[in-house]
């Protein structure tokens, strides 16, 4: 093969794959879109509704709310009483008084995660003492006495509400308590008859007004209905002539719905 025939040859595929890489660089080049000069506009975009649950941004609240107490007295008049109940080997125990509240709130924000929750309840509280004779020959009557203090006040609560999540909830305040009823409610029995069964009035005997602090736990949905669980800790005595020294405990669980 001559000189001329294989520089020929070389251009020849030179100018070949000179125009195969220009054919593809035209290829991969992005497409340019020209600029757009008229007004920008907004374009919908779907979203997936999503539940949510309640917050204290969701504004001014007004609710309802009831549950069960489970109530009892602390103090040292119950501690001296239970001091001579040992002596008794069983036959005087001590037993929480069983209840139940009920009542209105409203929750104030304060900011996206705090709020202030006034409110009024109607909530029983108490304690009772059962007694059975102590000898082992009188079984037989399952003769039994039992004493329940049956005490009704009308709760009026101050809370501070910090929410932890959008739903998830802790809550405490001070709390007043006005004395609406009192009674001690006395019944015997023996073979499983009553025998007596009679209440008396005690309210004159206990303060009228009985302070506490409470808190607790709740959970509050979007759609209005709400979880909580609380304890009130009296810090007064419920003697007003201070004869005896005894506070209110109570364990409170409650369903509430906000509107």
């Amino acid at each position: 093969m001559n000189t001329k025939r294989l520089f020929g040859r070389l251009a020849a595929a030179t100018l070949f794959v000179t125009a195969f890489a220009t054919a593809a660089e035209a290829q991969i080049q992005p497409h340019r879109v020209p600029a757009y000069t008229g007004k920008a506009q907004a374009r919908s975009v779907r979203s997936t509704p999503s539940y949510s649950t309640s917050s204290a941004t969701d504004g001014v609240k007004f609710g309802i709310r009831a549950g069960v107490n489970v109530a009892d007295w602390s103090g040292d008049a119950v501690s001296s009483v239970m001091d001579l109940a040992e002596y008794t080997n069983g036959a005087v125990t001590k037993e929480m008084k069983t209840g139940f509240h009920a009542g209105l709130y409203a929750s104030l924000p304060l900011g996206p995660r705090f709020a202030i929750e006034p409110g009024v309840a109607y909530s029983e509280k108490g304690t009772a003492l059962t007694g059975r004779i102590p000898l082992e020959q009188f079984d037989f009557l399952n003769a039994k006495v039992k004493a329940t203090a049956r005490m009704a006040y009308l709760d009026i609560p101050l809370l501070a509400k910090a929410y932890l999540t959008d739903g998830f909830y802790v809550y405490a305040g001070p709390q007043a308590s006005v004395l609406l009823s009192g009674k001690a409610r006395v019944n015997a029995s023996a073979l499983g008859f009553s025998a007596f069964n009679r209440d008396f009035d005690i309210k004159d005997q206990f303060r009228p007004v009985d302070f506490s602090v409470t808190g607790g736990l709740g959970y509050q949905f979007q759609n209005g209905l709400g979880l909580s669980a609380g304890y009130d800790y009296g810090l007064s005595s419920l003697d007003k002539n201070n004869n005896f020294d005894a506070q209110n405990r109570v364990i409170k669980a409650s369903v509430n719905y906000s509107f």
